[in-house]
């Protein structure tokens, strides 16, 4: 099993952008509703805005790459969207690392103590 399930189909994106509550800082947005599973869903997406398929797949790449490394800081049973700002598109893994975490404060969904 994979160490982080994916939103893929337009309409779960949909849902989470209609049901879901979000919050947002200089680089990403982020919405998040509880999906009633055991594990987390979580979803990027970077529109064109944000540079060319390089750009966009390495703003993506750090996105993923945050999560993975926080992943047990998360509580569980949430579908996660981050959509990346186009400020985002040349700030580094750190940079990324600390918006992701920022706006997972503001939502409250970071275990204690860990």
């Amino acid at each position: 099993m994979k160490s982080s399930i994916s939103l893929k189909k337009n309409n779960e994106f949909r849902f989470v952008y209609e049901n879901g509550k979000s919050y947002a800082n200089k680089y990403l947005v982020m919405y998040v509703v509880e999906n009633n599973l055991e594990y987390n869903r979580i979803g990027i997406s970077v529109s064109k805005k944000v540079g060319n398929s390089v750009i966009r797949h390495r703003v993506t790449r750090l996105i993923r790459e945050s999560y993975r490394l926080n992943i047990k800081r998360f509580k569980s049973g949430l579908n996660i969207v981050v959509v990346a700002r186009v400020g985002a598109k040349d700030k580094t893994y750190r940079e990324i690392e600390s918006a992701l975490l920022h706006l997972s404060k503001l939502h409250e969904i970071l275990e204690e103590g860990i």
